[in-house]
């Protein structure tokens, strides 16, 4: 049976995902255009969001009361903004990492469930992995990240959230065998040190380790440390013949997987 599983590209990594009987809202930064700081120590001092929403206020309150569900891969600003945390109803069910389970309550939010390792939820599988979020010592100041799995009976969708390509993730590809997987790319990056997201050749990594899947690359062309542009991927993409295999959304795009 071919699933009815939809995903939708708000900005950055904030995502709303439908598998099954859930749907949920991942990463979300909500801040207007401008509204937040830069990212320090990347060369620039462009304010971000570099770009707005795709939806007006009206139509992103409706999504978030839709949603089931909030599920937030690690607490960095432009992953949970102080917008997120003010538009998001504190009874809001929330997915974390056991790490920041109880920085989240002390924010107010009510039902905040760690995952630490499987949980069942609404006929739903939900698996935290693990990722790098960036070598050495910049890796290490950047601190604990997490991914998520997604399963129903039909589908996989693997968020990896904020890594490089790393053992982590090529260990989760190798145990869940995800039908979709969602990666941060953007090659995220300071003026010390590497990447601290994934960059072309990590994506082509992930691909050519698990050739079946279909690759979703967000995290793109909305906060000033990340340098890889959509249209850098587009390119190293269609190079490598990769365009079916590879989807590269747009902000706002809804995806039928």
């Amino acid at each position: 049976m071919k699933p009815n599983n939809r995903i939708q590209l708000l900005r950055h990594a904030t995502l709303v995902i439908q598998i099954g009987n859930g749907k949920i809202l991942v990463d979300p930064m909500l801040s207007a255009k401008n509204e937040m700081d830069p990212i320090p120590n990347c060369g620039n001092d462009i304010r971000i969001p570099m770009v707005d929403l795709p939806v007006h206020a009206e139509e992103l309150n409706k999504i978030i009361n839709d949603v089931d569900a909030v599920a937030i891969t690690h607490l960095h600003r432009d992953h949970w903004d102080t917008a997120a945390q003010n538009l998001i109803p504190k009874n809001k069910l929330i997915y974390c990492q056991p790490a920041d389970t109880a920085k989240i309550k002390e924010q107010g939010f009510l039902q905040v469930t760690p995952v630490d390792t499987t949980l069942n939820w609404k006929e739903i599988t939900i698996s935290r992995t693990q990722g790098q979020h960036g070598t050495g010592e910049i890796g290490q100041q950047m601190g604990e990240v997490s991914g998520f799995v997604f399963r129903d009976k039909n589908q996989t969708i693997y968020v990896a959230g904020d890594t490089i390509w790393c053992p982590e993730v090529e260990a989760a590809l190798q145990k869940y065998k995800p039908e979709i997987t969602i990666l941060n790319a953007g090659g995220a990056q300071f003026l010390t040190g590497g990447p601290i997201t994934m960059t072309s050749v990590d994506i082509l990594k992930v691909q050519e380790t698990l050739p079946h899947t279909k690759v979703i690359a967000v995290h793109m062309d909305t906060v000033n440390h990340c340098f890889v542009k959509r249209s850098n991927l587009k390119r190293v993409i269609f190079e490598q013949n990769l365009t079916a295999k590879v989807i590269i959304p747009e902000d706002g795009q809804l995806l039928s997987v």
